[in-house]
């Protein structure tokens, strides 16, 4: 097993036996498309230790977690290629997504994939399917809108609290497991070329520590908010 430590306009996301998969756009041309991520989450990323099932040399973990599309993931043995992601804590996790480019990888383009959770590879259970056709950029897979009802879901996730209001839906695990089950055209290896794992940002976040172009200055304190309603 390859392993790494800790380490960004997508169309072709089709729907599987679990969930669907969405195509993010990006800016740029193929290399600098990054992903654009929604202010409300954040890359959870750098907090996971990453393994790989195996790894043409050259193109491992650190190729797939180096932000540019340019660079890719390549397997080097059986289906199915697995990605594994774990963190040293439970997390909040809405949403895995991923860079693929048929035009370029071809046979190499993953058509079905497999994402599982758990506590760590003893206990994973399948909670996304999607199937891919000819995939040409991002593809998100939002692990909370899964076939699971709430009391079938593992041990070690949850569901988000509905009463949380305006946060994002993730899934609390250990362990993500992405699966390419099989590829396009029958092709053996697999490519991806980048990954992000996107949670929910915390709601507690103080308003000193948002940009303020991202969060513009609003009325919090107790004394400015009674002039919220006046007209």
């Amino acid at each position: 097993m390859s392993e790494g430590g800790p380490g960004q306009g997508g169309q072709g996301g089709q729907g599987g036996q679990g969930g669907q998969g969405q195509g993010h756009s990006g800016q740029g041309g193929h290399g600098g498309q990054g992903l654009e991520v929604d202010d409300e989450f954040r890359d959870l990323g750098p907090e996971a230790a990453w393994s790989l099932s195996s790894a043409k040399q050259g193109n491992g973990v650190e190729q797939l977690r180096d932000g540019s599309t340019d660079t890719f993931w390549q397997s080097d043995g059986p289906q199915p290629h697995l990605i594994n992601i774990q963190f040293q804590r439970k997390v909040k996790v809405s949403e895995i997504c991923f860079y693929v480019c048929f035009k370029i990888d071809e046979s190499y383009t993953p058509s079905r994939i497999s994402v599982r959770i758990g506590t760590a590879h003893h206990d994973l259970q399948e909670v996304q399917v999607i199937e891919l056709k000819e995939p040409d950029g991002w593809i998100s897979i939002p692990l909370a809108k899964s076939s699971f009802r709430p009391t079938e879901l593992p041990a070690s996730c949850t569901l988000r609290d509905a009463d949380m209001g305006g946060a994002r839906e993730f899934v609390r695990t250990h362990f993500i497991q992405l699966a390419v089950l099989t590829n396009h055209q029958n092709g053996r290896d697999t490519h991806i070329r980048q990954i992000k794992v996107l949670g929910p940002r915390s709601s507690t976040r103080s308003i000193a520590e948002v940009p303020r172009e991202v969060c513009p200055l609003k009325l919090q304190t107790r004394d400015l908010m009674q002039f919220a309603s006046v007209r």
